[in-house]
């Protein structure tokens, strides 16, 4: 008979209203019963978080990231090219990550797959030396989040609904210089997003094409429009049908940069895996089955 394994579950305290504690306690019971120890870590923030990801995995324990996209993003991207197992505990409002690799949400079904599940070679992203796990956006959608976690008097999804539109309303064209793979395009539009993962966003299709094991990263540029026309594709983005749209552009590779070609003076922010680490420019270059993750 195998070895139980041994965890170390890292716990967002903030993420998904404060349930991602309460979120661990039925599936690391259930882990405990079959045998295995599990020790658990709550993250003071994600710098703290990768740090405590390293030195577990360092000691051969299976690292788990308890909460939403931020969490998984922090803990795998710390873990990518290490060669240790990488569990999600999915716990956060998105879990864009987890849905993407069929990742069970049920306490049963997820320490089955934890204690028993085989690992699978995942493609992690490198973003100006960062890696993350799902995708690289610059556009409406940063500006959006980055409002959201400006927005005081509202908290989670009303947040986020009311920095998006404040970001819509708002917004004035960009004009973006966007290089895949050495090819560069001059492009006027709302967002580009070089994506891992074919969800983003609190569940949005974004990229129904995109494989976590490929090697390969599909970016989708959504052009200027008329906005009336860009909520239209943003009720599309449920189902991944904006793709067919003349308006959505759609291009693959391994490398991508992203720059911000005008107006004169202007700024963009750019967000991973629903964090904000900076400014344009950005390059995004595909780290090929850098993680190990328990998945299906």
């Amino acid at each position: 008979m195998a070895e139980a394994r041994a965890f170390t579950a890292i716990v967002n305290p903030a993420a998904g209203g404060s349930a991602s504690a309460s979120s661990l306690i039925a599936p690391a019971r259930l882990l405990r019963e079959a045998g295995a120890e599990v020790a658990v870590e709550y993250s003071r923030g994600l710098e703290h978080a990768a740090d405590v990801a390293r030195a577990a995995a360092e000691s051969g324990r299976v690292v788990l990231a308890v909460g939403g996209d931020g969490m998984a993003g922090c803990v795998g991207g710390a873990l990518a090219g290490t060669g240790a197992l990488f569990g999600i505990v999915p716990a956060g409002r998105g879990n864009d990550f987890a849905r993407q690799l069929g990742v069970p949400s049920g306490p049963e079904e997820l320490a089955k797959l934890l204690l028993e599940g085989e690992p699978r070679a995942v493609d992690a992203i490198d973003a100006n030396g960062t890696a993350v796990l799902g995708s690289v956006y610059a556009g409406v959608d940063a500006v959006a989040n980055d409002n959201a976690n400006k927005t005081r008097l509202l908290r989670g999804s009303a947040a986020y609904y009311f920095g998006a539109l404040r970001a819509i309303v708002s917004w004035r064209a960009a004009d973006y210089l966007i290089t895949v793979d050495g090819e560069t395009r001059e492009r006027q539009g709302y967002t580009v997003v070089a994506a891992n993962s074919g969800y983003y966003g609190f569940g949005k299709h974004i990229a129904p094409d995109a494989r976590v094991d490929d090697g390969l990263l599909d970016v989708i540029l959504i052009r200027t429009a008329p906005k009336r026309l860009f909520f239209a594709v943003m009720r599309e983005l449920e189902d991944g049908t904006h793709v067919r749209r003349p308006e959505v552009e759609v291009m693959r590779g391994e490398e991508v940069r992203i720059e911000l070609a005008g107006p004169p003076g202007r700024t963009l922010p750019y967000g991973a895996d629903g964090e904000l680490p900076g400014e344009l420019p950005v390059t995004a270059r595909v780290l090929p089955g850098a993680l190990r993750v328990l998945a299906p």
